[in-house]
């Protein structure tokens, strides 16, 4: 266990290292000027020239890619220099000097995303903190709605296999599988939020802070998570009755299955107890690469329904080109991604120990 946590420690920053050296190229070489983006139309060349030393801009590619990884570091170099970018500023930086060098501080600190262009300079880490546990709370739930109907809906459909119930429930996961979530949002948007409103109650868009009719206080609506949660768990529910169905008729055709049948044992005990502990590995797989996805995923569903999160602000920061804001969501997605799969590795040596090979 020890060998395989250091293991996926290094795999982990070895692939947030290449996430973010992707996404800094990737932004880097988009055209337009930075600096022009923050200025708007109010630029002139005097002003370009102060952003542009600000923000480290007028710098060559490869030093902007060692200043943007310094950021991102944990342990980081600052120098002591006011006028030099990278100058460390503890107001921005926070964090604790470890080492007084000769020209620069060793400094240990939380990763720095930087600022946006669009939002008057507001940290990156603020908006991501203001908007990424919505979109944590809508994935949540909309896992918590896959796997427990996704279980329940498999087990349903292998107990009663080649008949009707067993077909129909093949037929709905095959549809939920196909459909794209942006087309069910806008079906069950205006569906259940326009057609059926005064049945259901729900909005056709809404967040889970809305402010009151006078515009003063935020109230928590509870409701306005109901529609984008289920359309968010359609695909991964899908995707859970087929696999668990599938592997769960191969295990219960195995041979210790018949000497648990052979002991004594009821049908529910051997299918709820042997059978579906042995077929959960692909199902594990699947909730933890969908639950993943969803933080990524729920972009479109979030912009649908007016959810504010990580997805709807990604969005609104491509249209405006507030490009840190999009570097900084992406790296917070696939860090994210990254840790689940590692847990999802530890479950799988937890129920599974043979599958450690290091």
């Amino acid at each position: 266990m020890i060998r395989l946590l250091f293991y996926k420690i290094i795999s982990a920053f070895a692939a947030l290292w290449g996430v973010a050296s992707l996404v800094f190229f990737l932004f880097t070489v988009l055209p337009g000027d930075p600096a022009q983006m923050m200025l708007d139309q109010n630029e002139d060349s005097a002003q370009l020239a102060i952003i542009k030393s600000k923000f480290g801009f007028d710098l060559p590619i490869s030093t902007q890619y060692f200043y943007y990884l310094n950021d991102l570091l944990p342990v980081s170099l600052h120098s002591k220099n006011p006028d030099q970018f990278g100058y460390f500023d503890e107001s921005i930086y926070g964090g604790v000097i470890l080492a007084n060098l000769s020209s620069s501080f060793l400094v240990l600190k939380w990763p720095y995303l930087r600022t946006s262009y669009q939002k008057r300079g507001k940290p990156i880490a603020e908006i991501i903190s203001e908007t990424l546990p919505n979109t944590a709370l809508l994935a949540l739930s909309s896992m918590t709605i896959a796997v427990f109907f996704g279980l329940l809906f498999g087990i349903i459909a292998t107990l009663n296999k080649d008949r009707w119930i067993d077909r129909f429930l093949q037929l709905i996961s095959t549809l939920g599988m196909s459909v794209p979530s942006f087309f069910s949002a806008i079906l069950f948007s205006w569906f259940f939020g326009y057609l059926l409103h005064d049945f259901t109650g729900l909005n056709m868009t809404g967040s889970l802070y809305e402010l009151d009719n006078y515009g003063e206080e935020n109230r928590l609506q509870w409701k306005n998570l109901i529609l984008p949660s289920i359309v968010l768990g359609i695909r991964p529910l899908a995707v859970i009755i087929q696999l668990l169905r599938s592997n769960l008729l191969v295990v219960l055709s195995e041979d210790y299955i018949r000497t648990a049948y052979a002991k004594g044992l009821s049908r529910s005990q051997v299918v709820l107890k042997h059978g579906l502990k042995n077929a959960l590995n692909p199902v594990i797989t699947a909730i933890s690469g969908w639950f993943a996805s969803l933080l990524a995923g729920a972009i479109f569903v979030e912009f649908i329904f007016g959810w504010k999160g990580l997805g709807k602000e990604l969005v609104e920061a491509l249209n405006q080109l507030d490009i840190p804001v999009v570097m900084g969501a992406v790296l917070t997605i696939a860090f994210f991604f990254i840790i689940i799969n590692i847990v999802v590795d530890f479950i799988y040596a937890y129920l599974d120990p043979k599958i450690i090979t290091l």
